[in-house]
């Protein structure tokens, strides 16, 4: 992989990686359309740490405080019953225990299901699937969810509904923050609460596999390199701050309308593409 190529695909996932479209997606296409073969899994994961390294800077001040308030309620200084520990007085210190909860499906899906990842779950035939089924659901929810929760009504049965939501995004297509956004208004949370949700549940899981396939790769990063790897986190990290400053600022006044229809007509790019034999079905890495 060249810088050119680098640069593209650092700007693709910078791009796509906040908005219900599937940043995975787009990198295994536009990965096979520009370059040689489809970039990976594992260029995928490791360049996702440049975008939640602009989570983390964005919401630098909200982690600071989830994380302050879940370790006063865990040393017991709101109270030493099991239950102020787990944060029954403070909101923030429950958020901290949620997101760990919400963490769970992916990381063991993940780890059961890593060969997959890397090879079959990124035939393309599968990814234009993807893409147009759950458009249609995200379709579905933003327009029958009642959208009236907040965030201080997330309970643990939610917290692990967004969770599975999560997990179901190792398949490339579906969306991660599409898939927590969707489950969040199909049970009737607010778009903007659906979406902040989104963004600090996939802190622990992105980086988690981000450093997971950077460290396991031994440097190669299964093909692109780790020069041309750094290059497209760094720049995944610049466009992908800018990005969330502005989806969450148009989240709560427009309809997610624009992005199903973006949905179902890349799908039907794909498969066309795939059918004049531009696009490779499995690709290869």
């Amino acid at each position: 992989m060249n810088a050119i190529e680098a640069l593209v695909l650092g700007l693709v996932q910078g791009l796509t990686e906040f908005l219900p479209v599937s940043s995975s997606a787009h990198l295994r296409i536009v990965g096979e359309l520009i370059g040689s073969s489809d970039p990976g899994a594992a260029f995928t994961a490791i360049t996702q740490i440049g975008t939640e390294a602009a989570v983390l800077l964005y919401f630098r001040r909200d982690i600071a405080t989830i994380c302050r308030a879940w370790w006063r309620a865990l040393r017991g200084a709101d109270g030493t019953g099991w239950r102020e520990r787990m944060g029954s007085q403070d909101h923030d210190a429950r958020m901290g225990w949620f997101i760990g909860l919400g963490s769970v499906p992916i990381v063991i899906l993940g780890l059961l299901l890593e060969d997959s990842i890397d090879q079959n779950f990124r035939n393309l035939y599968l990814v234009a699937l993807m893409l147009a089924v759950f458009g249609l659901i995200l379709g579905l929810a933003d327009k029958v969810g009642k959208k009236t929760r907040t965030l201080d009504q997330l309970t643990p049965r939610h917290a692990l509904y967004f969770g599975l939501a999560q997990a179901m995004a190792l398949v490339p297509g579906v969306s991660r923050s599409g898939g927590t956004i969707t489950a969040g208004l199909l049970m009737g949370y607010s778009r903007e609460a659906a979406a902040r949700y989104s963004f600090l549940l996939a802190i622990p899981a992105v980086l988690g596999s981000g450093f997971y396939k950077l460290f396991s790769s031994s440097g190669d990063v299964a093909g692109p390199g780790a020069g041309a790897t750094l290059l497209a986190t760094l720049v995944a990290f610049v466009v992908g701050y800018l990005v969330i400053i502005v989806f969450l600022k148009i989240v709560s006044t427009f309809s997610y309308k624009p992005f199903v229809y973006y949905r179902l007509g890349l799908a039907v790019v794909v498969v066309l593409l795939l059918a004049t034999g531009v696009l490779t079905a499995q690709g290869g890495v």
